[in-house]
């Protein structure tokens, strides 16, 4: 096959663009690449019609077809996404709007903003919340931002239970901040509140917990958000969206700032995203948020409308008056959250929940009592919790993966001392038989 079969340009265009750059060939023009950099030849397949290359990409995505059942959470989680989600987020005026630099302009996109905003403050108990960031993780470390402007302090007490990867998220976003972090160890599973307390001093910006932590733990944290606000301190806590169906809301508990990552709410797991962050917090600290904030206002003719608020336009990245190096928000993402949300209800939202939770219970039931295996978490749990296995976590997954069976995240990568514990993850669209199946092959894998 020659490269004019791939080249779109004639011969005569080929000459006219070499003359114009000024060279006499195609060698010339890549003269400076050295021959040792060069590749001597393609070795490409012979042609094939559109038809013919379709049937080859089906044969060979057919070998990645095996079905897995998946109970790999950690954060991101394998959820059912209406329809209606997909139908009215890929409309045309939703996904293919940007940046809507005159936003007035955009009236429906900031009216779905604006609703997503009140979906979230309903959701956490909050009284605000912006127009969503990036994802769950930097929206943690937005937060210990806030906390550190509106304190005025440079020390942050983060809890072992979070998810290690905000914890690094966090950890590299204020790098360069002359900030001292203060990490809790966990105790099976659990904050160690004795320690997590001990560490709270007059300099404290903030405690950073995770309910339900990265074992799947629930906590009350109102103890926390006292002994926290008594030395005035914040409380900012990074929630799982689906669990607030049943759980608590993190208003209640006392928090401060709540935050969570949105991939649960109508967003597919994509190899890992887009997703969107959420964010909110109390009224007094607004002007702290980052990112946008849509607001509800009228025209002058008294209709209802919608503007961008409390900032013109991106006044939050403007160097030393920054509240955020996040200059955009995930638009279509937190939409596609608003309307998951809307088509649920609040009664949709608690029966999710309640699937979660009880497929969970009955997972843990079936799996703990397998000869050698226990239960690490000593606290209730949603829809993960941590098994403490007979031998190492990673050997076993890699077993039950030839059988079809993803089931679970090992702990061995994150916590050393926890190379035997595997956090297992049931959520609604795990089945009875699927749940039965894993502990039956979990129990052959560990004794056979």
């Amino acid at each position: 096959m020659s490269a004019a079969d791939y080249c779109p340009n004639t011969q005569a265009e080929i000459r006219e663009m070499l003359a114009a750059i000024g060279v006499n060939s195609v060698e010339e023009l890549f003269g400076p690449i050295p021959q040792a950099l060069r590749a001597k030849s393609f070795d490409l397949p012979e042609g094939m019609s559109e038809f013919e290359l379709l049937q080859r990409l089906a044969e060979l995505a057919g070998k990645n077809a095996q079905k897995l059942s998946s109970f790999i959470g950690g954060g991101y989680y394998d959820h059912l996404i209406p329809a209606v989600v997909d139908h009215l987020a890929s409309r045309a005026e939703f996904y293919t709007a940007y940046t809507p630099y005159q936003p007035e302009c955009s009236q429906g996109t900031l009216q779905g903003l604006y609703e997503y905003q009140t979906a979230i403050c309903r959701l956490t108990g909050m009284a605000v919340a912006n127009a969503s960031l990036y994802d769950g993780g930097t929206a943690l470390a937005e937060a210990a931002m806030m906390a550190l402007r509106i304190t005025g302090r440079n020390r942050l007490v983060i809890d072992g239970g979070i998810s290690p990867f905000s914890r690094q998220i966090v950890k590299t976003y204020l790098a360069n901040l002359a900030v001292e972090f203060v990490e809790i160890d966990q105790q099976q599973g659990v904050t160690d509140r004795v320690a997590l307390l001990a560490a709270l001093t007059d300099q404290t910006a903030a405690i950073l917990v995770q309910n339900p932590n990265f074992f799947g733990s629930l906590d009350d944290l109102s103890d926390i958000a006292e002994e926290a606000h008594g030395k005035g301190a914040l409380l900012i806590a990074s929630v799982y969206p689906i669990a607030l169906g049943l759980v608590q809301s993190p208003a209640s508990m006392g928090a401060d700032i709540v935050v969570g990552d949105g991939q649960s709410l109508g967003n597919p797991l994509s190899f890992g995203g887009p997703s969107f962050g959420f964010i909110a917090t109390r009224k007094e600290y607004i002007r702290n948020l980052p990112g946008r904030i849509i607001g509800e206002t009228v025209d002058k003719t008294g209709r209802r409308g919608f503007v961008l608020t409390l900032q013109a336009r991106e006044q939050h990245i403007k160097r030393h008056k920054a509240t955020s190096n996040i200059c955009s928000n995930q638009s279509l993402c937190a939409l596609r959250g608003v309307i998951f949300l809307s088509s649920l209800g609040k009664d949709g939202l608690v029966e999710l929940a309640r699937l979660n939770y009880d497929k969970s219970e009955y997972a843990k039931e079936k799996l703990g009592a397998i000869k050698g295996v226990a239960v690490l978490n000593i606290a209730a749990t949603f829809n993960e919790f941590t098994l403490a296995l007979p031998q190492d976590a990673a050997a076993l997954v890699e077993k039950l993966l030839q059988q079809g069976i993803a089931a679970g995240v090992p702990l061995g990568s994150y916590y050393q001392e926890l190379a035997h514990c595997l956090v297992v993850t049931v959520t609604e669209k795990r089945s009875r038989e699927e749940i039965d199946a894993l502990a039956t092959a979990m129990e052959v894998a560990l004794w056979n």
